[in-house]
Order: C-alpha cells, then sequence, then structure tokens
C-alpha cells in the first residue's frame, strides 16, 4: 500500500468520527492534526472508535488484517497516534 493510500483511509474514518462531533470539535484533515493527547480533540473512547474504524477499512478495502494496539502504539512517548503523518508511517510500516 502507498502512504497516500493508508492517509486516505484514515481521514475516511476520521470523517465517520466527525459525522457525531459537533462542528467546533471535529477534526481537521491534515497531516498535523493530533490524535492522541491533550491537543487532540479525541477522547478515549473516540481513539478507540477511529482505530477500530481504520483497522476495519484496511480489512475490507485492501485486504489487510494488522491491528493498531500493540505494546509500542500504546507508549506514550512513542505513540503513532500522535498525528495523522505518525499514524500513516506507522500502519505503512506494518504493512
Amino acid at each position: 500500500m502507498e502512504k497516500g493510500e493508508i492517509r486516505e483511509v484514515i481521514y475516511a474514518s476520521m470523517r465517520t468520527i466527525n459525522e457525531q462531533k459537533d462542528r467546533g470539535d471535529r477534526l481537521e484533515l491534515k497531516e498535523d492534526t493530533c490524535l492522541f493527547g491533550r491537543e487532540s480533540k479525541l477522547d478515549s473512547l473516540g481513539l478507540v472508535n477511529l482505530i477500530v474504524d481504520i483497522e476495519q477499512r484496511l480489512t475490507d478495502g485492501f485486504g489487510v488484517e494488522i491491528s493498531l494496539t500493540d505494546e509500542r502504539a500504546m507508549s506514550p512517548e512513542n505513540s503513532p497516534f500522535m498525528n495523522v503523518k505518525s499514524l500513516t508511517d506507522y500502519i505503512s510500516s506494518l504493512v
């Protein structure tokens, strides 16, 4: 998979999450959008929903079955969920 395809999967999942959020709380579809931490507009349940949606889209659309919730991913210091770019890079390393 190309990184552009991965990024579009992430954006599609973000759009799904945004449908449930108020206008001012929606995630921007940009590479530097924070997904985890103080600056994020996602709470812990929102992050879980995003992860599940991304995994499902990768499986359904590309036949790629991965788990985004391994030990490295859950580390606050090196979390791939810091922003869209880091998540794209992380998924790219798994596929």
